[in-house]
């Protein structure tokens, strides 16, 4: 497993795993596992559609994915730490474990030094892997005690019980999430996590701060990104930098992740300034009157 940090804006980044060695499916896969791989099969084959409630069904569906917060979608993407896995990164096994392993005990955190220190990077992942678990456990709960209240959408012909596999995939995320924030506290707290500047992501941001100084200024862009608690956060990537990113580092699934956590960034800053404008605009209006 490789961890990608890469900043979003001033304020936010963007946690990623990407697995490097895929095993063979293992025999003993979890009903969890099981019904997540059966879920993605049918919504895939629903996606394929031209038309009919499963096409509509799909549309609405990636509608309400693209607004799952994008630090839960990169948590889920950290895997499963097993006890084997525990046991293999803390070097409690055998010699010949340890060299067929070797140099897989600590785990890349792959930042950009152009735009974060080497402590920052640190930090924010330790942060990232404690801060939303008990809102993940919360929202798992209610999840679960919402699905027997969906019942009676069973008894609707030939369409499923739609929001009852929706709250079952929602607890399903939650738990994944939490799992994958376990997985992060634990490399945090034996210290295998080998943080790794990238000279590409630093050519990377550097376009892309190339890039956004030609285009026309937003108020977001004339910001200062500076530390001061006053100062608005700006954007450090746009969509324009999606695909290059993927390409660069050669993780295609990032494209998708990136692409939704920038609009969700971009949504989040836009509904501040709305937010921040309307509040100096009523405090003019009270100084006039």
């Amino acid at each position: 497993m490789r961890l990608y940090l890469l900043p979003l804006s001033t304020r936010r980044s963007l946690l990623y795993a990407q697995r490097l060695h895929h095993a063979t499916a293992p025999t003993n896969t979890s009903y969890f596992d099981r019904g997540a791989a059966w879920a993605e099969r049918t919504w895939s084959n629903w996606e394929k559609k031209e038309s009919g409630w499963q096409k509509k069904v799909v549309e609405y569906g990636n509608h309400a994915f693209r607004r799952i917060p994008y630090e839960e979608w990169g948590l889920k993407s950290v895997p499963l730490l097993s006890s084997r896995e525990q046991l293999r990164q803390h070097g409690a096994k055998n010699g010949e474990e340890q060299t067929q392993g070797q140099g897989q005990d600590h785990v890349e955190l792959v930042f950009p030094r152009s735009v974060m220190s080497e402590a920052q990077a640190e930090d924010a992942v330790r942060r990232m892997g404690s801060e939303r678990d008990g809102l993940h456990r919360r929202r798992m709960v209610w999840c679960i005690v919402g699905m027997p209240i969906t019942i009676p959408f069973a008894l609707v012909p030939i369409i499923p019980n739609l929001p009852f596999f929706y709250l079952v995939y929602r607890a399903w995320s939650h738990w994944r999430a939490i799992a994958g924030a376990k997985h992060i506290q634990f490399l945090v707290s034996k210290k295998l996590l080998r943080p790794t500047a990238s000279p590409v992501l630093d050519a990377l941001y550097s376009q892309a701060g190339a890039q956004q100084k030609t285009q026309a200024p937003t108020p977001s862009d004339q910001s200062s990104s500076s530390s001061s608690p006053t100062s608005q956060e700006t954007l450090l990537l746009t969509q324009a930098q999606v695909r290059s990113f993927s390409e660069k580092l050669d993780v295609p699934a990032l494209e998708l992740e990136l692409e939704r956590a920038i609009w969700q960034v971009e949504q989040a800053i836009g509904k501040k300034i709305k937010e921040e404008g309307s509040k100096s605009s009523g405090a003019e209006k009270e100084k006039e009157s």
